[in-house]
């Protein structure tokens, strides 16, 4: 499994919406995308994004890290 890179908030919108994932709403700082049944919660801001978030954020996505890195 390859590390994870920091990544900032519009790389990972970008590589969402690459994976077929709709911008649903934002409610304050953060962004809800949705792709059938599965949600995933974007904090939106301009520093890079911790790796835990972004490992959850890839794991709710259900793309394994070498698929999500990928479409990057």
């Amino acid at each position: 499994m390859p590390k994870i890179p920091t990544l900032k908030s519009r790389e990972v919108e970008h590589i969402l919406e690459r994976a077929g994932f709709v911008f649903i709403r934002q409610k304050g700082s953060h962004r809800m995308y949705i792709q059938g049944m599965r949600a995933v919660v974007l904090p939106w801001h301009t520093k890079d994004l911790r790796k835990g978030t972004l490992s959850n954020i890839i794991a709710r996505s259900g793309l394994s890290v070498e698929e999500f890195l990928n479409l990057r």
